[in-house]
């Protein structure tokens, strides 16, 4: 609970200018209540009772006017509201699909139905159960305030028989309200709790007939109708308190008003200022807060629960956004102790690996086709969750960081402007010029001119595949991020392309980056090189691999074989750099055995740790 508020805290905080318009908006809603009640008592003080019908109908058309301006008031407010509860569904919607396909591609053959529930029905119970709650919390706030200075400005007394009662019933609500959610999530458990058990028996239930488990069964079923049975009393005796507050706050002060009424008659209260004062109470403050406790012992619990459903992991309810490049302290990218299969009964594909690339390091990852350098590049950008060990990202977890990008192999370019394209990945706006450097430096700006700039519309068909790395890194160049992942992001573009762009990323101050390498021309560039090979892994730099590493060197040899490593800028005449066809450029087969020294012999002292080993995939 102190977790989710504090997210909700900031989330508020961000939307500060939003909550001074709703204020504003919500003060003339107060100034409505206020007249209605102060309005009538002088209108029966100063114009019937004194036998001057004119100036009782000018202090009631005040109120009818007051009326007016409370309805302007209330209606604006609404965009007040608005304007808090759909960011708060944009960032849960964000939350719900960001995590169901994280699980989609750690687990892959396991369909996660509840996304959908999450996406379609919980998302909107929690945008329906804040937004009313802002809405009666609003109300009641100004509600109470107009009604409250009211009855001071009629007489002190009044305010001394009111104040009391209400702030008793608003203290006893305050202080049942967490057992009540506590009692509320305890129902809502049980009651999922016998829905599963027994839609499993109603599906199982010729088997259950066969294996003679009916009594099992019925026992299972039955536990869980007395654990909802308990939970239901339990809820229903919060509620009570509930009515109690109600009571209290709303109702005990018209009766102390009738008890008291010879008494405030007697020391200067006017009948007109007591029938204001009961005007404050029966209309505005019981059904504020009548409002307030119904709507945060029902929605308030529901929003609650929604909330931990959907918030995972301390996840903040904000859209990403982008930390600034610059230099971090510590390591930009840290496996403890990773190891990661698909599936309970596979083998693993990363097995055991510590790995620390301090920050400003580019690393290549090579080996042969399949063997898991793509996991791997999705564990550091947080798509994957290991199944043992920590990936960290500029010291925190990396499927909560917000410093790093990952380009995959097949570019995504969406139907849109090239400037749309370009600051996808970017919280905030990005001036014209500043995409043009991102194009320019990473190679694409030829192609975004002969598109037609930045206003051109796109259309994803008609781009090459290069083409479309081209704008994805561009992309990737414009976002400030400081870890950028490049799995074969540059496959399909020449190797001066493919050169341009990886030392466009490798020359950002304070940069990260990591390169699954499609080229050997990749890894020789490249600070430190990591070398998987399905049964070790060895991490160096390119001469000290080529001395000590025979899988390195047998790749190395097939890279140049096929000339991947040695083809001229610009030699086949392809605009932009884009080779009209692209393909891995490695020619293993699996069937060779390449012995190697251990890793501890190659590597790097204080620059690169790696004590693990990876397995097939």
């Amino acid at each position: 609970m102190p977790e989710l508020a504090a997210h909700g805290l900031r989330f508020l905080r961000r939307r500060w200018r939003v909550l001074v318009a709703l204020t504003g908006w919500s003060l003339l809603e107060a100034g409505q209540t206020f007249l209605g009640g102060y309005a009538l008592a002088r209108a029966l003080d100063t114009g019937f009772l004194a036998h001057r019908t004119a100036v009782g109908l000018y202090w009631l058309a005040a109120a009818a006017v007051g009326i007016g301006v409370g309805a302007v008031g209330t209606g604006r407010s609404f965009l007040g509201v608005a304007g808090l509860a759909e960011p708060l569904r944009d960032a849960l919607v964000t939350r719900v699909v960001t995590g169901g396909l994280r699980d989609a591609v750690a687990e892959p053959h396991r369909a996660d139905t509840a996304v959908v529930s999450r996406l379609t029905q919980q998302v909107e119970i929690a945008r329906d159960s804040f937004a009313g709650l802002v809405v009666v919390a609003r109300s009641f706030v100004f509600t109470a305030l107009g009604a409250l200075v009211g009855l001071l400005s009629l007489s002190g007394a009044l305010l001394l028989v009111v104040a009391p009662p209400l702030v008793l019933g608003l203290a006893v609500f305050a202080l049942a309200l967490r057992p009540m959610a506590r009692a509320q999530r305890a129902f809502l458990t049980a009651d999922e709790a016998l829905a599963e058990a027994v839609g499993q028996t109603a599906a199982g239930l010729r088997d259950v007939v066969a294996c003679g488990a009916e009594e099992h069964a019925a026992r299972w079923i039955r536990s869980g109708v007395d654990a909802e049975y308990t939970a239901a009393r339990v809820l229903a005796r919060w509620g009570m308190v509930r009515v109690a507050a109600l009571g209290l706050g709303g109702r005990l002060p018209v009766l102390l008003l009738l008890v008291t009424a010879p008494w405030l008659l007697d020391h200067g209260v006017t009948a007109g200022a007591l029938v204001g004062a009961m005007t404050y109470v029966t209309q505005s403050l019981l059904p504020a807060l009548q409002s307030l406790v119904q709507g945060f012992g029902g929605a308030g619990t529901r929003l609650t629960v929604v909330l931990r459903a959907l918030v995972r992991g301390g996840a903040a309810l904000e859209a990403p956004e982008a930390h600034a490049g610059g230099e971090v302290a510590g390591a930009a990218v840290e496996l403890r102790q990773v190891s990661f299969g698909y599936g309970g009964t596979a083998r693993l594909v990363v097995h055991d690996l510590d790995l620390v690339l301090p920050v400003g390091t580019h690393l290549a990852v090579v080996g042969p086709s399949g063997i898991g350098k793509s996991t791997l590049a999705n564990l550091i950008s947080g798509l994957l969750r290991p199944d043992s060990g920590e990936v960290l990202v500029n010291g925190e977890p990396a499927g909560r960081s917000r410093s790093r990008v990952l380009i995959p192999q097949e570019a995504y370019v969406f139907s849109g402007t090239v400037r749309d394209n370009l600051r996808y990945l970017c919280a905030d706006p990005v001036p014209d010029e500043a995409l043009r450097r991102a194009a320019e430096a990473v190679g694409a700006g030829r192609l975004v001119r002969r598109l037609g700039g930045l206003d051109a519309a796109v259309d994803p068909t008609a781009l090459s595949a290069g083409e479309r790395q081209l704008l994805a890194l561009g992309r990737a160049y414009a976002c400030p991020v400081p870890l950028v992942l490049l799995d074969e992001a540059t496959c399909h573009l020449d190797p001066a392309a493919e050169a341009r762009a990886e030392r466009a990323f490798a020359a950002r101050p304070g940069g990260t980056l990591v390169v699954v390498a499609h080229r050997i021309s990749s890894a020789r560039r490249a600070d430190l090189v990591l070398v998987m090979d399905g049964a070790r892994a060895m991490c160096g730099r390119h001469a000290e691999l080529l001395a000590d590493c025979g899988l390195y060197r047998d790749l190395v040899g097939q890279w140049d074989a096929v000339g991947s490593g040695s083809q001229p800028a610009g030699a086949l005449g392809y605009p932009d750099g884009v080779n009209p066809v692209a393909g891995t450029g490695l020619a293993v087969d699996g069937r060779h055995v390449v012995p190697h020294r251990a890793v501890t012999q190659v590597q790097p002292a204080g620059d690169l740790g790696h004590r693990g080993t990876l397995g097939g995939e």
